[in-house]
């Protein structure tokens, strides 16, 4: 990193210089390297970029205090890491003696800039005992086409953790409760001092009296070895609300793991896996399926039974219609999720072609396929003046 000047010399003012001072001194130097004055001039832009910055400092109260007291490292503490550690620049004497300008040590500057909580390069550890949420559990099941239409209930077992029903979740034995530690006093941590040649460091640690928890059990409980939870399966039937879809998620709450500490219970979340139906497809709340008709009924039309997920539907087929064709039956889909209504029912027509016909039938095919006019058959007009043009 390269050396600054001093903010002082930068402004050409004393130490102990006013405000109005450092105002009339900041004046006359924006005069003097202003880059409107001196356009494409790097060295004054350079020059006015130094005079910003020691204005910047020495104008906030805060800022020329801790600057006055220790140096550049006092507002920029990046700079002392960039200098290798060489030092801080408010520092007076030929050494480190432990006790910095009133701060005790060195972990209590950087508290002083970074703020404070368990000592430099250390987090705050959250309270032990404090209350703490149980796990979310998690589980699958596989219902049917129809059951996801529908609803339906399902049971399912999952293994869980429980609070112990002989401790009641303290970990001490029955008539027995745990202790606060008495070298941590509940917090888990301990802190250490080591006096080094830059002062005196202070860390925190875990506790190794009681190992972070914060409590010492004397006598554990033999049902949960100390643990305060058990393991147990549970059976439950869920229900399965109608309209639900393949891969989505059902939240039951307070059925995961019990909390530590008296903390809520986690949640269960089921996920649905539904089968696919030989007759019908989903999207959505919308079903769609295919009906066979034959070739008389097409040409006819006809009264025909349509399969939906509510039983069978009647539909008058009209005459002429085409393989293919599509008619939608309103409100005969999916129960929508959670609210009212339901999805279209979308069915296709497929018009199937009779196979292997005897000579008789074949001849009358083609005594009815001749006696055929061009308005009967108006695609396959279309197709043959295209095909001789």
């Amino acid at each position: 990193m390269a050396d600054k000047r001093d903010y002082y010399e930068v402004l050409g003012v004393q130490k102990g210089a006013s405000d109005d001072e450092l105002k009339k001194a900041y004046r006359a130097m924006v005069k003097k390297y202003h880059p409107d004055l001196h356009p494409d001039d790097k060295e004054a832009e350079a020059k006015m970029k130094e005079v910003n910055e020691a204005y910047d400092v020495l104008s906030d109260r805060d800022k020329r205090a801790k600057y006055d007291q220790f140096g550049f490292a006092g507002v920029d503490p990046s700079y002392a890491a960039g200098q290798g550690g060489g030092g801080f620049g408010g520092f007076s004497g030929g050494g480190f003696s432990g006790d910095f300008g009133g701060f005790g040590d060195i972990g209590d500057i950087f508290e002083s800039f970074f703020g404070g909580g368990g000592g430099f390069g250390q987090q705050t550890r959250s309270n032990p005992n404090a209350p703490r949420r149980g796990q979310d559990l998690r589980t699958g099941v596989q219902i049917s086409f129809m059951e996801a239409c529908k609803g339906t209930g399902v049971d399912i077992r999952v293994n869980r953790l429980e609070r112990c029903p002989d401790c009641g979740g303290s970990g001490a034995r029955p008539g027995t409760s745990p202790e606060t530690c008495p070298d941590c006093r509940g917090t888990g941590t301990v802190r250490v001092s080591q006096r080094t040649p830059l002062g005196v460091f202070q860390t925190t640690k875990t506790c190794e009296k009681c190992g972070g928890r914060g409590k010492i059990i004397r006598e554990v409980c033999q049902s949960c070895g100390g643990q305060g939870r058990v393991r147990r399966v549970l059976s439950k039937n869920v229900k399965i609300p109608q309209g639900i879809d393949d891969g989505q998620t059902l939240r039951i709450t307070g059925e995961g793991d019990c909390g530590i500490n008296g903390g809520a219970n986690g949640d269960l979340i089921i996920r649905v896996s539904v089968k696919p139906d030989e007759m019908f497809e989903r999207e959505g709340f919308d079903i769609y399926s295919e009906v066979p008709i034959s070739y008389l009924q097409a040409a006819l039309g006809d009264d025909i039974a349509v399969p939906t997920i509510d039983g069978n539907v009647k539909y008058k087929i009209p005459a002429g219609t085409q393989n293919g064709d599509t008619f939608v039956l309103r409100g005969q889909g999916v129960p929508r999720l959670y609210r009212t209504g339901r999805g279209d029912h979308h069915v296709s027509v497929r018009v199937e072609v009779p196979r292997n016909l005897s000579k008789k039938q074949a001849d009358l095919l083609r005594a009815f396929d001749d006696s055929l006019e061009d308005r009967n058959s108006p695609g396959k007009k279309k197709f043959s003046d295209w095909f001789k043009n």
